[in-house]
């Protein structure tokens, strides 16, 4: 065969396959991003260091971006601290929180409580939950944890902080009845349907070996309260569901991304950044922009407003 046959048959293959059934059939379509999210998390609101002009930048930043968001995931952590407080400093850093959200903010808003959200003075499994039932009111969440469905994508909000055994503060996981609802719901998504999970306290992250001394002895140890102490039972979950396509988290104050067993794990930095004293190591004040497409991937970057 000369160089001019082997080319003619190249060119009647390629042919042949441009035209074939399936091809026509099953045309190559660019995925379209559905859904855009400004997860805001951390912003750690108090009277003092400026934190209400730092919110307010950082919601104008996010409404004023030429594609902007179509809501606004906040991570937990909407107040600098509730815990061990009186009550009345606890309100007034929600009623900030509340007048700089209403009045610098028109895109809708998903929640999910944080640690430093739970007032809890009383070292009590009930003084926790009382606590926490406060947050949820200023927060308007009728349920600690929940889900809904959005343009095609199913978002799961958890509730990752719980009190110790004795009631003491605080440890990471999800309670049984939790999650046994999260069992649940995800046997109920339709296979094709890609979930997004939305946590405080990571799920699974690698940026928590840089948060303080956690090498000692030969050991690289992370506390409970740092990521999910029940790490792997969610991802044996999350493996028996591959609609699971993406985990977002607050809580550290830096940024990573873990990619293991089809899921990606995004740890989303801190509105405040080192609540509001600058960069928290090397990662500034910022907010994440959370792309979802239509084939169920994700984008993830990172904003410093």
């Amino acid at each position: 065969m000369n160089r001019r046959d082997l080319v003619k048959r190249i060119g009647a293959g390629l042919a042949a396959t441009s035209l074939s059934p399936w091809a026509t059939a099953h045309p190559t379509t660019t995925p379209q991003r559905v859904l855009r999210i400004a997860h805001i998390t951390d912003v750690h609101m108090q009277s003092l260091v400026g934190a209400a002009k730092g919110f307010e930048r950082c919601l104008h930043h996010a409404q004023n971006l030429p594609e902007k968001p179509d809501l606004i995931i906040n991570g937990g952590d909407a107040i600098m601290e509730a815990h061990g407080r009186q009550a009345d400093s606890v309100k007034r850093q929600w009623e900030l929180y509340r007048q700089v959200l209403t009045s610098e903010n028109s895109l809708p808003v998903l929640n999910c409580v944080g640690n430093h959200d739970i007032w809890c003075r009383q070292e009590t499994k009930e003084g926790f939950m009382g606590g926490r039932q406060w947050a949820m009111d200023e927060l308007q969440m009728t349920s600690r944890y929940y889900s809904l469905d959005r343009a095609g994508w199913h978002i799961i909000v958890l509730d990752s902080v719980q009190p110790k055994a004795d009631g003491s503060w605080y440890t990471a996981h999800l309670d049984d009845e939790q999650y046994h609802w999260l069992e649940a719901d995800l046997k109920a998504v339709p296979v094709q349907t890609p979930v997004l999970i939305v946590s405080h306290v990571p799920i699974l992250a690698a940026c928590v070996f840089f948060d303080g001394q956690r090498f000692t002895d030969e050991n690289w140890n992370v506390p409970a309260r740092w990521m999910h102490s029940d790490t792997v039972r969610l991802t044996n979950l999350f493996h028996r569901h591959p609609s699971v396509k993406s985990a977002l988290s607050g809580h550290i104050h830096l940024t990573d991304r873990v990619d293991y067993d089809g899921v990606s794990y995004f740890c989303n930095g801190a509105v405040s950044g080192a609540w509001w004293f600058g960069k928290y190591h090397h990662t500034a004040a910022g907010y994440a922009l959370v792309d979802l497409y239509s084939d169920g991937s994700v984008v993830n970057q990172y904003v410093n407003y």
